[in-house]
């Protein structure tokens, strides 16, 4: 039997995961310039849990978009790395969406990518691709 040639899904889906870490780096760099806002550091409790946070969407983003590339060879490690990377990053945008409201939209479209991310990683199809 010959090699599952790669769903065009997984293709998709490499390129929403480099969007989505994209958005990530994004966000963390705008929350980066926050640091001048005395209700922006307010909200977070403070300078240093604002930076952290913004470095923490930044390096997620940055992780996202390397790992995209072991999507597109097939690699179930990547693809297990992209599920795990994703929920975080769920989590993460929630955050941010709930203690930036002003950079609500951005995080909010984040974390929907990041859903369909998960799941059509994980159809049968796609599945199959990451097995063979």
């Amino acid at each position: 039997m010959g090699a599952v040639k790669r769903p065009g899904g997984v293709t998709f889906i490499a390129v929403l995961v480099w969007i989505s870490g994209l958005l990530d780096i994004i966000g963390g760099t705008i929350l980066l310039f926050q640091t001048s806002v005395a209700a922006t550091v307010e909200s977070f409790g403070g300078a240093s849990q604002l930076i952290a946070s913004a470095i923490v969407s930044i390096l997620i983003g940055v992780v996202v978009m390397i790992v995209a590339a072991g999507l597109l060879r097939g690699s179930s490690a990547a693809r297990l790395v992209v599920t795990i990377i994703e929920v975080i990053s769920i989590a993460s945008s929630i955050f941010l969406a709930i203690a930036y409201p002003a950079g609500a939209i951005g995080e909010y479209l984040s974390a929907v990518i990041s859903v369909i991310v998960i799941a059509m990683l994980w159809t049968r199809r796609a599945s199959a691709f990451f097995r063979d």
